[in-house]
């Protein structure tokens, strides 16, 4: 190549970076914090493993459908029991089981196959690999394949609720944020470090993939098992982000949940938390969250409660080997000056 091509291949080379390096320092759009204008809303709920979140959804699911609305819960944990209290605690077929059999036997998977519904309320379960056995993240981006494929985008919901698990950070769980597939995501979260660290997480998550173009904001914060210690709230406050309900620590609650009887309902004693618990849900816009650094998150609790103040104590070789450690000379070789 001549020394004229050279050049010009590397002004052009030089152009593209200069055009990509005033791309990465434009700042990105706001979130959308207008009224959502799509005839369904598509909510993600995030929440650490075991915080509430399927006990809170299918309260929050069965309110809604009461209301008049028409609600699809669609449970994305590989444990599948979002929809257990739904249904009395009985499992229903889960997307991946049932694909593989339908899969199996030549037989193309029917929405009866998959979508249950209770009260009022439609609900089903991707599913999700046994232990050891596949990636959950991979059987999420199947299963949403699979609805994709039995028409998800023309179903006529008011709502779809999406359960996801805010503590595994893989790809496919993110699915919602990164590719919009929602319009805002709900956190919820308790009174103690580990469930707020995941909340905080998911607006990292959020605010991550707005500065890659996405759209997807948090829309707020369900406090589950509040014990009155005011934690998660100050959180919401630190973050940016409402909180749309609190669900009391009480054992009425506890003992109904355990018994998978919904407590949601209409003129019962817990009728009125899930009525603001819907409208919070259904009227929030999504917002730009602030996430915390792991200073202001620890900053939120008592220090004994967190451990602040400890300091980190470097080891030795003599700690990692024991005392009569020998320190090895460099396998390095070293030429004596000629």
């Amino acid at each position: 190549m001549s020394a004229s091509a050279d050049a010009r291949t590397n002004l052009a080379i030089e152009a593209i970076n200069a055009s990509l390096r005033a791309e990465a320092a434009e700042e990105p759009a706001p979130v959308a914090t207008a009224p959502v204008s799509r005839e369904t809303q598509i909510i993600a709920i995030y929440g650490k493993g075991g915080i509430g979140k399927s006990f809170t959804l299918a309260n929050l699911s069965y309110m809604m459908a009461e209301r008049g609305k028409k609600v699809l819960l669609i449970g994305c944990d590989p444990k599948s029991d979002t929809t257990s209290l739904l249904f009395g605690g009985r499992a229903c077929p889960t997307i991946i089981e049932t694909s593989a059999k339908k899969k199996l036997a030549g037989e193309p998977v029917q929405v009866g196959d998959v979508c249950f519904k209770r009260g009022g309320v439609f609900a089903m379960e991707l599913g999700g690999p046994e232990v050891g056995r596949g990636c959950g993240g991979r059987g999420i981006i199947h299963g949403f394949e699979l609805l994709e494929k039995l028409g998800f985008h023309d179903w006529g919901f008011d709502y779809v609720l999406l359960d996801f698990l805010g503590d595994v950070v893989c790809g496919g769980f993110g699915l919602p944020i990164a590719r919009d597939m929602c319009q805002k995501v709900i956190v919820v979260g308790s009174n103690d470090l580990q469930s707020l660290y995941v909340a905080n997480n998911v607006c990292s998550a959020v605010e991550y993939f707005r500065k890659l173009g996405g759209n997807v904001g948090v829309a707020g914060l369900v406090v589950n098992k509040d014990d009155g210690t005011g934690e998660a709230r100050a959180f919401a406050e630190a973050a940016g982000i409402p909180v749309l309900a609190s669900i009391p620590a009480n054992d009425d609650i506890r003992r109904k949940s355990a018994n998978y009887e919904i407590v949601g309902r209409p003129g019962g004693r817990w009728g009125p938390l899930f009525e603001e618990l819907a409208r919070g849900v259904a009227e929030a816009p999504p917002v730009q969250p602030q996430p915390l650094d792991q200073d202001g998150l620890l900053g939120l609790f008592k220090g004994e409660e967190v451990g602040r103040g400890v300091e980190l104590e470097p080891a030795t070789l003599e700690d990692m080997c024991g005392s009569d450690a020998l320190e090895k000379p460099s396998l390095e070789v070293v030429y004596d000056d000629v």
